[in-house]
């Protein structure tokens, strides 16, 4: 083989070994990168029924509902409330991240969300106390709307509880709650937790009143309250007040101080949000 043969078998040489670590072989690193990181997630299994959402955000629409006992692939953890996961159908979407909704099966870490990967879903809101005071802001300039029972979700001129809580919630923060109150009861359960100390209420929680039976305690002694139906629903202002409406002779909406009526027909109450 003269010199020039060889400088050109050299060169041939030089050229395949670059091609392979920069081209197929590249490749195959940059597969080999992504099963680690689909290793790295893990499988968990719903403990109570909870909503799939479309982004991890509680005013963001509901894909599904992944019930109990069900399987899911938990591939990140997106924020402080919400994991992205795959269902056994193959299905993405956000689910609550609180315990009594979801428990890892593996010893692992909790996934995380990549640091290089786009965030394409809306933020959640978060509860902070200028939103809190944004939506009770909302509702103080409401203060003597008429009260009427069943009234228009369409319009502002008259409220029911419900109906008023929902519209301020809708214009503070964005979020649509559902349109009676024993549904807003069941999103604060779904979406946060139930509270049943007055004590341990913040201001901007909802509270739920079961139905009145007398001015004194006396009146609701021995009632299991976790078996009454919700009547009634308000905004806990904090100090021992409240933001609602419920009766027409009462003038509609406005401040009242949590009286021994009040404070026994009292069943639970909660954030809208985590």
């Amino acid at each position: 083989m003269n010199k020039l043969t060889k400088q050109l078998v050299a060169a041939l040489f030089l050229s395949t070994a670059f091609y392979a670590s920069s081209g197929e072989f590249g490749v195959q690193t940059a597969r080999a990168s992504e099963v680690l990181s689909a290793s790295a997630a893990q499988t968990a299994v719903i403990q109570s029924t909870v909503r799939l959402r479309t982004a991890p955000s509680v005013s963001s629409s509901v894909l599904s509902y992944l019930k109990e006992g069900e399987t899911v692939t938990v591939l990140e953890k997106t924020n402080a409330y919400f994991y992205k996961v795959r269902t056994a159908d193959g299905e993405i979407g956000y689910c609550s991240s609180q315990g009594r909704y979801i428990a890892m099966t593996g010893a692992g870490a909790t996934p995380q969300p990549s640091p290089v990967a786009p965030v394409l879903a809306p933020a959640p809101i978060p509860v902070t106390s200028q939103t809190i005071e944004a939506v009770i802001a909302k509702g103080m300039a409401y203060l003597g709307t008429p009260y009427e029972f069943g009234s228009s979700r369409s319009d502002t001129s008259t409220f029911d509880c419900s109906d008023f809580i929902r519209q301020i919630y809708l214009e503070g923060m964005n979020i649509k709650l559902p349109a009676d109150s024993r549904q807003q009861g069941g999103w604060v359960k779904q979406n946060s937790s139930a509270v049943t100390d007055i004590s341990n209420l913040k201001r901007g929680d909802l509270m739920f009143f079961m139905s009145y039976r007398g001015s004194s305690p006396a009146a609701y002694a021995g009632i299991d309250k976790s078996a009454q139906r919700i009547t009634h629903v308000a905004l806990y202002l904090g100090d021992g007040q409240i933001l609602h409406t419920y009766s027409i002779s009462s003038g509609g909406v406005r401040v009242d101080k949590l009286s021994a009526s009040w404070t026994s027909r009292f069943l639970f109450g909660g954030s809208v949000v985590h």
